[in-house]
């Protein structure tokens, strides 16, 4: 079952507390593509595409799409002020010297140890991996946006990645449409719920143990 819009932004709202000023970001297609509609305006920060921008702004208005700005996705996007341009080689150059601070991502497994499998279904197509192996690797922070389970209701987050891995041990925040959990010394720990969501319904939707903190917040937004 697919989410909602509104599901959607909730995530994107949370994982946009994640962003501090000054940082350099890069955010994945789907969900993560909606973080910048939710920043407070003096949030001064880089949002970094594989294809070539540096300082992308919120997605543009229906009807002002600027048929010569993407994001690597193909997704319309606006610019910021300041913003700069390159080439991919460039682009991943910033990736692969560490300069990006923080990556937000959609993932279709993560493992309880902060694995993670985001780019390929074993007998489907796809484009190719992108940016993903990269950005997992050496970004200062790897945050996961996702769906607790996938359209069968089978758990994404798992003790054990089943699908080939993108990298291994890399992630360090997931954020779903019922909670968050943060990766610490190979274990898991939930430290949040979105209302009216419960610890027993996480439980139940999560194929591995966790560890839950003493004052859970509870997003309500």
């Amino acid at each position: 079952m697919g989410m909602g819009i509104d599901v959607r932004n909730r995530m994107a709202r949370r994982a946009s507390e994640e962003i501090a000023q000054g940082m350099v970001v890069n955010l994945g297609i789907g969900i993560p593509s909606l973080v910048p509609n939710h920043l407070p305006r003096e949030t001064r920060v880089m949002f970094h595409a594989e294809n070539g921008i540096v300082g992308m702004g919120k997605s543009p208005e229906k009807g002002l799409e600027d048929e010569n700005l993407c994001n690597a996705g193909g997704f319309p996007v606006t610019v910021m002020e300041g913003s700069s341009y390159c080439d991919s080689a460039v682009a991943f150059g910033m990736i692969r010297r560490g300069r990006v601070d923080l990556t937000i991502l959609g993932s279709l497994q993560v493992s309880q140890k902060g694995d993670l499998a985001n780019w390929i279904v074993p007998g489907k197509k796809v484009p190719g991996m992108g940016g993903a192996m990269e950005l997992a690797q050496k970004a200062g922070k790897v945050a996961v946006l996702m769906n607790h389970t996938d359209k069968n209701g089978v758990p994404k987050i798992v003790e054990s990645c089943t699908l080939p891995l993108t990298a291994e041990t890399c992630v360090d925040i997931i954020i779903t449409d019922l909670a968050v959990f943060k990766v610490h010394e190979g274990s898991l720990i939930l430290s949040e719920l979105f209302a009216p969501h419960t610890v027993t319904e996480v439980t139940a939707k999560t194929a591995c143990d966790f560890s839950i903190v003493e004052d859970i917040r509870i997003i309500e937004y």
